[in-house]
């Protein structure tokens, strides 16, 4: 059985359209889509034999749609980064931050180079950036955009636009890479999962752009939860729904992450995001 919904379908559901049967979630699309479905498919069908209902990924096509899906109860359940984690929750009240990888308590930005430039690793912030050209990846990604503008900001006294020749946004942190290495951009930010999981598995990428710097950890990833589902899959459903993902242990499903394991998360750890996001006017 099928546990994808196609985006066009996914927008066609409305709440009245979603049965207490059905538990739809979705997740930032931080990657590529093919390895995104590969990856939710399984927790899927993880999900469905923890829970005992229909379970459905519905991927989205950005990060801002993923936060819309999930405000207007077109998916109940998100792996969200922490901006959006932080956007999602204020814009659907009860909603709750539920899990979080153990990585995600000391998440950290790569500053890559394309190797050309002949710019080495730095334990602080990196010399000879500056009049470069620089992308972000996606604009509400908080290892790809919020926490490197924060740090570019904090160590230079300048905003990026003053401080690179030209500033872009990849729209995700595998295609960051790509631009990267391929000479298309000089320099960039983003997961320093994705970077170590394309070194791993020797993708020439992963040759062509070096890292050159990582920022100081912070608190990223998180399942956030709507308030709701308890009055519409039972008393219980999100207590069980937490136990559920904390209680995942598939090693291939991890790997996929790429996370170790879930452990609890509340609200209150995202604290620090929301801070540098209203610093940078990135929250309404």
């Amino acid at each position: 059985m099928r546990k994808t919904l196609t985006a066009v379908a996914a927008m066609l559901l409305t709440a009245s359209s979603l049965t207490a049967e059905t538990l739809y979630f979705s997740a930032i699309p931080d990657e590529d889509e093919t390895a995104l479905i590969a990856r939710f498919e399984k927790v899927a069908d993880y999900l469905e034999g923890a829970l005992g209902v229909d379970v459905q990924f519905v991927p989205v096509k950005s990060y801002a749609a993923s936060v819309t899906a999930f405000r207007n109860d077109q998916v109940q359940l998100a792996w969200f980064g922490g901006l959006t984690g932080v956007q999602a929750r204020r814009l659907s009240p009860g909603a709750k931050a539920i899990a979080q990888g153990v990585e995600d308590q000391t998440f950290v930005t790569y500053f890559i180079a394309n190797k050309a430039l002949g710019l080495t690793p730095s334990d602080t912030f990196p010399e000879g950036i500056e009049g470069r050209t620089f992308t972000f990846g996606a604009k509400t990604s908080t290892s790809g955009r919020l926490m490197p503008e924060f740090h570019i900001r904090q160590e230079t006294g300048k905003s990026p636009e003053d401080l690179f020749a030209k500033v872009g946004f990849s729209g995700d942190h595998s295609q960051t890479l790509r631009l990267v290495a391929s000479g298309a951009w000089d320099v960039g930010a983003l997961n320093y999962s994705v970077y170590d999981k394309a070194e791993a598995e020797g993708a020439p990428q992963a040759d062509d752009a070096v890292v050159i710097w990582k920022t100081p950890p912070y608190p990223d990833y998180n399942w956030t939860i709507r308030g709701d589902v308890d009055a519409r899959f039972g008393d219980g459903f999100s207590d069980k729904v937490q136990a559920a993902l904390i209680g995942l242990t598939d090693a291939d499903v991890l790997a996929s992450f790429p996370r170790s394991g879930f452990i609890p998360a509340q609200d209150s750890d995202y604290q620090p995001i929301e801070d540098v996001a209203t610093e940078l006017g990135l929250l309404e």
